[in-house]
């Protein structure tokens, strides 16, 4: 018993799995996705539309028609140099950055779960892959006796049609 308490908490895990005959293969993200709190939706949603193609196109966009309105009209709330736009640019950045950053550690955070819970679910089917092989080579031994033991019999009965013929031969 000392070198199961030798075993870290994932070996253990997966040896009770074995020897309970549970199946460790559940999926670590809904479980994740259970205990998420608003913030950290929030923070994976804001990554997400950040982080995508469409948000870079409407941002460009939004971006152009600042210009062109302050640009064009005479009476612009925000002329050239664009001093509201750096404003509000600077605020987004500002906000955006940390809020990525925690789904960033989120996401790592996940990755590390993932990984123990593949670890695990090899580990056991590794454990279980080895109890397969001892199965087949004691399987393979008691074949391979029984074999041995039908040859000796194989054996002895030649042995003693042999006697016989010699028997038959000489008389």
């Amino acid at each position: 018993m000392n070198a199961f308490h030798s075993l870290g908490a994932s070996e253990r895990k997966a040896l009770a799995h074995v020897l309970l005959k549970r199946t460790v293969s559940t999926d670590p993200l809904l479980q994740l996705e259970k205990v998420a709190t608003t913030g950290q939706r929030v923070a994976d949603a804001v990554a997400r539309i950040g982080g995508s193609w469409a948000f870079i196109a409407i941002f460009l966009t939004m971006l152009a028609g600042w210009i062109v309105l302050n640009s064009a009209s005479p009476g612009a709330f925000d002329p050239y140099p664009y001093i509201f736009l750096n404003l509000l640019l600077s605020m987004i950045a500002a906000l955006q950055a940390p809020v990525i950053m925690m789904s960033q550690n989120r996401q790592a955070t996940t990755d590390r779960r993932l990984a123990a819970h593949d670890y695990e679910v090899n580990l056991k089917a590794e454990i279980e892959i080895m109890a397969l092989h001892e199965k087949m080579d004691a399987l393979r031994s008691g074949q391979l006796a029984a074999m041995l033991d039908k040859q000796q019999e194989q054996i002895d009965l030649l042995t003693k049609l042999l006697a016989r013929s010699d028997l038959v031969r000489s008389a």
